[in-house]
């Protein structure tokens, strides 16, 4: 069953889409969005969650610049729009809308208390920069966009943390994969994982670079890394 939430920032309200299992008492996991906003791709990313157990909270992250975005990967004008968000998005205030987001996951009724982050993309890099300054249970990031640029964040990072890397990324090259790599080599509490053949966005549900198979076995990844820490 799914319905939206309002988390409270002191300067302002944003609300969250919500999903919650069939159990009575569940860990939540925080869905952060791509460039896109809370979309279909996103709302459905909460419910394969539910399913699995979890409560599913996936906030609006655009909010500061406009409310209920909403924008389909397949139309060039989404694109376009998506581009000026996320030039404009301001990371470190969505780091706090994001803590605020975890402190009302925490507080739900039927919260078990722990907290995961997964995120896509721009929702990815958000995952890495939160996890560097805020408590959480574990992390999960796909594909994170300029993830490269923050490495010097990453000592704070004390969850567990899975990352997706898709080989021939076209918004992460090779050599910005391989300084992630390297910056994380000794930390055995971060896994990395590498797709060979595979686009941007490879695990986004119907998206132009769908790959099925990486697709499945990322997910499975993220599924079985979410339930070791979480459940």
């Amino acid at each position: 069953m799914s319905s939206y939430i309002t988390v409270q920032t002191e300067g302002g309200a944003f609300s969250a889409y919500i999903v919650r299992p069939s159990q009575p008492i569940a860990p939540v996991v925080i869905v952060l969005h791509e460039a896109f906003g809370v979309n279909a791709d996103m709302r459905q990313t909460c419910h394969e969650l539910a399913a699995l157990g979890f409560i599913a909270l996936c906030p609006d992250l655009y909010w500061r610049l406009e409310s209920g975005v909403d924008l389909d990967v397949t139309s060039d004008a989404d694109w376009q729009k998506a581009q000026v968000l996320y030039a404009a998005f301001d990371r470190n205030a969505a780091v706090s809308d994001i803590a605020a987001t975890i402190g009302a996951a925490r507080a739900l009724e039927g919260a078990s208390g722990k907290v995961g982050l997964l995120g896509f993309c721009l929702g990815a890099l958000m995952t890495f920069l939160t996890a560097a300054r805020e408590r959480i249970d574990v992390a999960v990031a796909y594909h994170g966009a300029e993830t490269e640029r923050y490495l010097d964040k990453a000592p704070g990072i004390t969850a567990p943390l899975l990352m997706h890397l898709a080989e021939e990324d076209e918004f992460i090259s090779k050599a910005a994969q391989a300084q992630i790599k390297a910056a994380l080599a000794d930390r055995p509490e971060i896994d990395i994982y590498s797709y060979p053949g595979c686009s941007h966005a490879f695990a986004r549900h119907n998206g132009l670079h769908y790959n099925a198979d990486a697709a499945a076995l990322a997910n499975g990844r993220s599924w079985r890394f979410l339930e070791r820490h979480l459940l």
